[in-house]
């Protein structure tokens, strides 16, 4: 699927809701183990009847009444909490104003058709999206409160990811949660393809089951997510290349020393090398744009001849032992603001695709939704 078929996704109303559901959860041993992801995915036809047999050897456990979850995960030394609940998507947003959920990124509809018939097949919300804001005081304290009072469950996974969970049911809580949540505009953090995909099963098939979607809403204020950026491997351009299109779209181009280039990444500032020379390149950005976008609208149409593939890595060994295999530029990019993603997203506008990195994920398996449940 090549960039050009992305589509942004549909954009949900508010008020932003969070529904109660059954909690399913996986067994700890079976938490954060590669096995338990790829039982979600292939072949996905199995998936209800394997629930079902890890249900009776006491491998998965389903809440008896329906809640909004407050979870607690820690990993790397970093702790992470969040609302987790069954998100309404059931209208859709007339005006910008009237939105739920912004995303930032497009997304292919292939894909959002092939995990839309996954899902419908396995009846399932395999794992919450994850979404971000800037929530009220009020919402914290009622999650300092829930804290105080015992755990529905607190475990140690197989990736080592530490996990608390509570069930809030109270209805006044629940009455209060919605009042206070009703007014808020989240951002998609990771899930922009599953988001896609609550939305095509719910219009295929409206119903209460697929008139929501299994969500993690974390308060950027209060455990906020580390946001990074993902570097880019371009295949057979060289620096020279780079240089000529760089210079051609008015930006500045140095050739520096690796730990110049590393330590002068900013946000207006990427790094370049091909595993030998390194590079500096300093973007003018107009406002309210960051880095990666003019990198994919002005810098890489310049390139000549054009990049043979476009690599994508998290970290920057990766994309340096990249280059070291086979002809290519490494370019190392700057991290955007939460702020700057929020914005370009209330505007309207989606960044490239893989343009950030929100960190940490928690593990698949902690909170399952079934919509054989609803």
């Amino acid at each position: 699927m090549d960039a050009g078929s992305l589509v942004p996704p549909p954009h949900v109303a508010r008020p932003l809701r969070l529904l109660p559901f059954r909690g399913l959860t996986l067994a700890p041993s079976r938490i954060g183990a590669p096995s338990s992801v790829r039982a979600f995915t292939r072949p996905y036809q199995d998936v209800a009847e394997r629930l079902q047999r890890w249900e009776r050897r006491d491998q998965l456990s389903r809440d008896d009444h329906p809640a909004v979850y407050l979870h607690e995960f820690t990993t790397g030394g970093v702790t992470v909490r969040g609302l987790v609940g069954a998100l309404d998507i059931s209208h859709r947003a007339a005006g910008r104003g009237d939105v739920a959920v912004f995303p930032h990124e497009g997304v292919h509809p292939a894909q959002v058709e092939e995990l839309a018939a996954r899902m419908t097949e396995m009846q399932t919300n395999p794992a919450p999206i994850l979404l971000v804001h800037r929530g009220p005081a009020a919402v914290r304290d009622l999650m300092d409160a829930t804290q105080a009072g015992p755990t529905l469950r607190e475990f140690t996974d197989r990736g080592g990811q530490h996990h608390r969970v509570w069930a809030i049911r109270d209805p006044a809580d629940l009455a209060l949660l919605e009042g206070w949540l009703s007014p808020t505009q989240a951002l998609i953090a990771d899930g922009h393809h599953r988001y896609a995909a609550y939305l095509q099963m719910q219009h295929d098939d409206p119903r209460p089951a697929t008139d929501a979607g299994l969500a993690m809403l974390v308060d950027q204020d209060d455990t906020p997510l580390f946001l990074g950026p993902i570097h880019r491997v371009l295949g057979h351009v060289t620096l020279g290349c780079l240089r000529a299109a760089v210079e051609q779209v008015g930006a500045t181009f140095g050739e520096v020393d690796a730990e110049s280039a590393v330590a002068a990444l900013a946000p207006d500032t990427m790094a370049a090398t091909d595993g030998r020379a390194w590079a500096t390149v300093r973007l003018e950005l107009p406002p309210g744009r960051v880095a990666v976008e003019v990198l994919h609208e002005r810098v890489l149409p310049a390139l000549a001849p054009q990049p043979t593939r476009v690599g994508y890595h998290h970290a920057v060994d990766e994309a340096l032992a990249s280059v070291a295999k086979r002809p290519g530029l490494a370019v190392l990019m700057p991290a955007p603001e939460f702020a700057q993603v929020l914005a370009t997203s209330s505007a309207d506008r989606l960044l490239p695709e893989k343009a950030t990195s929100f960190q940490p994920k928690p593990s698949v398996g902690v909170l399952i939704r079934s919509l054989r449940d609803e």
